[in-house]
């Protein structure tokens, strides 16, 4: 019997390829669950006993958690990497990781095919196939979603025929989850008009008092949170995570180009992800240079877009990923945070490294390294140029 390494996560899609694998094709089903911070203690144990029930010769969890934030993570905080300035990249940045994790166990078990739950309409089949086709160029991908062109309610029937009891009314909306970010699409987000209902979004909204928090950055990593250190600055997004999301920050709705070129609508909530790289990026405002932000803007959006369109394993993400952590030398101090009900306020910074310092002048009151007679003259030279230019071709 033929061994197939299943990306499984005990949702809709994943359930009916685990189920569809073993009964309809024969296939010796091993289901894999890369946990990317998305699943408690309790949720890892009721999947695995639904997979159980599947037929499915072995169920595995790669906790890579730690994995995730070294090698993607990082990074996207480093660039405050933002697709179409609204987009942390909650799912794509994961799906990267999922697959290479994924394709690197098939091959330590012997496995001959690879099996995913993507739609042929999404980014996801992609991201895995790019990612399979480089590390196990030998193992078949097979895609039952995408192969037999299943709507989400053909797959519902298909499994209560089979006998499977799962909550169906929950999966009308597909939910992913992880330290990143947590993803919902359902019949709204299919539409370019319509927003999500309240009872769609995992993280119900329980805080109503404003609080204010503390984010303590070294060299750009995120190492406390309200005088609380963190060794390890996954613990640290947690918290924030924890303290943040009751509020609701974070909802929103991305809209953007696919990799495939139609327009798609994703659903997400992530406040941990857009506070921890706000308060990054206002830190990096007064502690790096004109043309520091400058190029970091421009080389963090094409390293967010290639990241995100599956090209993780091209060797120009070494090279942009050596860049972006260059810049973050100095890096480092607090931000100040008011959180509220649905939104948040970066109140100010504090750094040695504050180059808004007191001591060079106050922007619009005072200046302390020149003189006016310094100015003048400086001005002259800027604009001499334009002032050439217009001077030979003025009409007069």
């Amino acid at each position: 019997m033929k061994k197939v390494v299943l990306a499984y996560s005990g949702g809709l899609d994943t359930t009916f390829c685990a189920l569809h694998l073993t009964k309809d094709l024969g296939y010796e089903v091993h289901a894999v669950i890369v946990n990317t911070g998305g699943f408690s203690k309790e949720e890892l144990t009721a999947v695995e006993a639904r997979a159980n029930t599947l037929g499915v010769a072995s169920f595995h969890i790669l906790e890579v958690l730690d994995t995730y934030y070294e090698e993607v993570i990082k990074y996207l905080v480093f660039g405050n990497v933002l697709k179409n300035s609204t987009y942390p990249l909650s799912v794509s940045a994961e799906r990267i990781l999922q697959a290479k994790s994924l394709a690197e166990y098939a091959k330590s078990i012997g496995a001959k095919a690879v099996a995913h739950g993507s739609t042929g309409a999404g980014n996801d089949q992609v991201r895995f196939d790019m990612i399979f086709q480089t590390i196990v160029p030998d193992i078949e991908i097979i895609t039952p979603i995408r192969d037999l062109k299943l709507s989400r309610q053909e797959e519902i029937e298909y499994l209560k025929k089979h006998g499977v009891s799962m909550n169906f009314e929950k999966a009308a909306y597909s939910i992913n989850k992880g330290i990143w970010g947590t993803s919902v699409g359902g019949k709204e987000t299919l539409t370019s008009s319509d927003f999500l209902p309240e009872e769609a979004w995992p993280t119900q909204v329980t805080e109503t008092e404003a609080k204010e928090i503390k984010l303590t950055f070294v060299q750009g990593e995120l190492k406390g949170v309200d005088g609380e250190t963190f060794e390890n600055p996954v613990n640290a997004i947690q918290e924030v995570q924890a303290l943040a999301g009751p509020y609701g920050i974070g909802r929103d709705i991305h809209v953007g180009d696919t990799i495939i070129g139609i327009k798609g609508r994703v659903g997400f909530e992530a406040a941990a992800p857009l506070i921890i790289i706000k308060g990054h990026q206002l830190l990096e405002k007064h502690t790096l240079t004109k043309w520091q932000m400058f190029w970091k803007n421009q080389l963090s959006e094409f390293y967010g877009n290639h990241l995100h369109e599956g090209h993780y394993l091209d060797p120009v993400m070494r090279n942009l990923e050596a860049f972006l952590a260059d810049t973050q030398k100095f890096v480092t101090g607090d931000v100040r945070v008011m959180l509220q009900p649905y939104r948040f306020t970066l109140l100010g910074i504090n750094s040695n490294h504050d180059l808004m310092s007191s001591k060079f002048g106050s922007y619009g009151e005072m200046n302390k390294g020149y003189t006016g007679e310094d100015v003048k003259g400086f001005t002259r030279i800027l604009g001499n140029q334009t002032a050439i230019f217009h001077k030979v071709n003025s009409d007069d």
